[in-house]
């Protein structure tokens, strides 16, 4: 991995909460990244934007970003979500498009907005030393260093509080006080639940065992459908509409053929959702965001036909792209970068539906390798309530920002309904023991030679001046990361 670090002290504005100048964070130009170091990276709150990594200063920014992802092996359906698979099933089944009254600008839960891309600061290419046509070949290794030294190792439904004095829109008001003018009566019970009892009272009749009765009326629950039971429908002759869901390499072939339809989606969705213009949605900032990709991955293992990277993930109805989930494909986890979609489609709910599919990707393929678990929606960002959706994938976990340990969002939310910023480990013995920094130790690029700190610092004759800025970037990281990335130095 070869990056070049941004240290973030003055404020940008933020996507969120439409402020002009009071995001913070930090960042680096990856211009080589493996997805091992990329795995750590978002394990200590990073996220990636094409090519630019980005960490907010949580303490000071205005939107605190919260790294969450869901354990995949326990997922389990929300009710919301088995409304979405089985409206997704009725359209490809029967072509039933359902009710479509909302506009598709409204539906946040189904933006899958992109983390950072609208507050990242700009990097122009005069400014980033241009080193792109540094190989690992090419990079020389100082016969001062020692070779040991440097081995490393949808807005939520929960959310919603209804006001006591609410109805059902089947129930009207009159029928609620008639039915609190005649409290003292015993409360009426489910029909079904009469039918249980009287069939038990017909039992006992017979003489037979109280034990034996209740056992044989006992309700015998359904085994609940999976998620891949209910994406893997319709299950008849001649369905209405046939959905295809191909997943391309970053750069392959079959995603070059297909680059052109996948921007003019990009396009659209753009424009209709988010109201950018022409101009903000040329091919250079489709092709900066979504298919450059600083990862490469070092492992001889094969996913899915390929190898660990960034991949586009792409919805096919009828022979018509109406959708493209960007993914990175990491040693331990599925990482989302974004989704885009047509908003001709928009009554289908592809945001969530995308999810879903993810996570059932994600569910696959750690079925062949089984530290690959994890699900990354990006961040998780409580102030922000459009972006709370992401809290509905059951069981997901927020990082801590200070010790760096994930925790049930169900213990975190009462925290963050107190403070947007706070600790997540309740225990205060546990640290950020990854961001202790050895100085000497941090790789440096410096001349095309990979060399420790410690010899840098004698090749520029003791100069130290920027030795704060090298810190700085260390803790961030952490140690397993500087430890093997090189950080590039003028």
């Amino acid at each position: 991995s070869i990056v070049e670090y941004f240290s973030g002290q003055e404020g940008h504005s933020c996507g969120y909460c439409k402020s002009s100048n009071t995001f913070y964070s930090n960042g680096m130009w990856a211009h080589t990244l493996t997805t091992t170091d990329y795995q750590n990276l978002i394990d200590r709150g990073w996220r990636r934007s094409g090519k630019y990594c980005y960490k907010p200063t949580m303490n000071i920014t205005c939107c605190p970003l919260y790294t969450i992802r869901c354990e995949t092996k326990k997922f389990t359906l929300t009710k919301s979500q088995k409304k979405v698979l089985k409206k997704v099933h009725r359209f490809l089944a029967y072509g039933d498009q359902g009710k479509r009254s909302q506009s598709p600008s409204s539906e946040n839960s189904e933006q899958r907005e992109m983390d950072g891309v609208e507050f990242s600061p700009d990097i122009s290419a005069a400014n980033l030393k241009r080193i792109e046509d540094i190989k690992s070949t090419d990079i020389e290794y100082s016969e001062l260093e020692s070779d040991s030294n440097l081995k490393s190792e949808e807005s939520s439904s929960a959310d919603i509080q209804l006001p006591k004095s609410s109805f059902p829109s089947s129930v009207s008001p009159s029928i609620v006080n008639k039915c609190n003018e005649n409290s003292n009566r015993p409360k009426c019970q489910k029909a079904k639940v009469l039918r249980r009892e009287k069939k038990l009272q017909k039992l006992l009749k017979k003489g037979i065992q109280p034990d034996l009765a209740a056992a044989s009326v006992k309700k015998t629950p359904n085994q609940p459908k999976s998620l891949e039971e209910f994406l893997s429908e319709p299950h008849i002759s001649d369905p209405a509409h046939k959905l295809e869901v191909k997943f391309v390499y970053v750069n392959s072939k079959e995603f070059l053929e297909t680059k052109k339809e996948s921007y003019s989606l990009y396009v659209k969705y753009q424009m209709a959702i988010h109201n950018d213009t022409e101009e903000e949605c040329a091919v250079e900032s489709f092709e900066n965001f979504l298919i450059e990709t600083p990862l490469e991955s070092l492992d001889e293992i094969s996913l899915v036909g390929q190898t660990y990277g960034s991949y586009h993930q792409q919805y096919w109805l009828d022979d018509k792209l109406i959708a493209v989930g960007v993914l990175d494909i990491l040693p331990y986890s599925v990482s989302s970068v974004y989704f885009y979609y047509d908003p001709d489609y928009s009554f289908l709910s592809l945001g969530t539906y995308s999810a879903l599919r993810e996570i059932s990707l994600t569910r696959q393929l750690n079925a062949q390798y089984n530290d690959l678990q994890y699900y990354y929606m990006g961040y998780y960002i409580h102030s922000c309530i459009k972006m709370r959706y992401k809290g509905q994938y059951v069981p997901s976990y927020l990082l801590c920002p200070e010790a760096y340990t994930f925790h049930p969002i169900e213990k975190c939310k009462p925290l963050l309904d107190k403070s947007k910023f706070c600790r997540l480990e309740e225990d205060t013995k546990i640290e950020d023991c990854d961001g202790k920094v050895v100085l000497k130790d941090v790789i440096i690029l410096y001349k095309s030679k990979k060399m420790l700190y410690s010899l840098y610092r004698i090749g520029k004759l003791g100069v130290n001046e920027d030795e704060e800025i090298v810190q700085e970037y260390a803790k961030l990281v952490g140690q397993k990361c500087y430890k093997r990335m090189m950080l590039y130095r003028s």
